[in-house]
């Protein structure tokens, strides 16, 4: 398990998660509602001519440029819909200034494919350092997830370094349909931009970084020894140096805007969750920019 929090502790977490899933799926917390994917789960069936009437978003423009008449392209609900959580395990989780990172991002996987239970949709998942280490293929049903969550919560990493091109290779070459999937990762990474071009093709992708305050800023405790938590890598840091906190703040700005420009390029919805942060209202924005998206 890529983290010191015990296993008892997080095995709690996940039921107070279901919990509240429950009650707000089931309406007993007025105004919350975690469909996540409702309007998605449709697929395209047949084009035909178009009949006034007809939502002329679903006018193909390409096919009624060739025949100088109108047409539609028709789709069928599909009876249930299919999400792929991919989950960095990498060795920068574990670091956090109250809650890890790797915590938060459990309770948010949890949130997800808990409240997939309630709408019967299936839900699989890829647990990647610098490679998959697991891959679990989509299924429906309760107790699938909750074999999911504890599968993330127990696995041990077999590597310490980050990179999401496996996973994202993976879905393109072992998902053949359409899929909802979503990137959990603080995004220390190399570049991914090819590999979630891929992904973007075929299908809805999102994207969710985890982060801590404390990465965003160094305070000011005089010399402090870092450590790289994936490369083991160690460096004495002077934060009471101005510079150093400045150059500090400056580069995880630039790495932040970096994900934020990759993500802009491909028109992934993305939005980033602070560890301690309520991120069920993040998760609703996050579902919110996509088309029949909502929470």
């Amino acid at each position: 398990m890529p983290d010191n929090t015990s296993y008892s502790d997080l095995i709690q977490n996940v039921r107070t998660i279901d919990i509240l899933t429950r009650a707000r799926v089931t309406g007993q917390q007025a105004g919350v509602h975690i469909s996540l994917f409702k309007g998605q789960g449709v697929e395209f069936s047949d084009i035909r001519e178009y009949i006034p009437g007809d939502d002329i978003r679903a006018i193909d423009w390409k096919i009624t440029a060739r025949y100088q008449i109108p047409y539609v392209k028709e789709f069928v609900e599909e009876r249930d819909h299919t999400i792929y959580l991919i989950a960095d395990i990498s060795g920068s989780g574990t670091f956090g200034h109250v809650v890890s990172k790797f915590s938060t991002l459990v309770s948010v996987l949890a949130t997800i494919a808990l409240s997939a239970v309630h709408y019967h949709d299936r839900v699989g998942l890829i647990l990647v350092s610098d490679k998959v280490e697991k891959f679990i293929p989509a299924r429906s049903g309760r107790n699938h997830v909750i074999h999911l969550i504890q599968s993330i919560i127990t696995h041990t990493s077999q590597a310490g370094g980050s990179d999401l091109r496996p996973a994202l290779s993976m879905i393109v070459q072992r998902v053949r349909r359409m899929s909802t999937v979503i990137l959990l990762s603080d995004f220390f990474t190399p570049d991914c931009s090819k590999e979630l071009s891929m992904v973007k093709r075929h299908h809805d992708l999102l994207a969710i970084r985890i982060s801590d305050p404390r990465e965003e800023e160094l305070p000011d405790v005089g010399l402090i020894e870092l450590e790289d938590a994936e490369s083991g890598e160690q460096i004495l840091v002077d934060t009471s140096n101005p510079l150093v906190r400045e150059e500090y703040q400056k580069a995880t700005a630039q790495h932040t805007e970096k994900i934020s420009l990759m993500m802009r390029k491909h028109r992934i919805p993305f939005v980033n969750i602070r560890s301690g942060d309520d991120y069920v209202p993040i998760l609703k924005h996050l579902m919110m920019a996509r088309p029949g998206g909502e929470l």
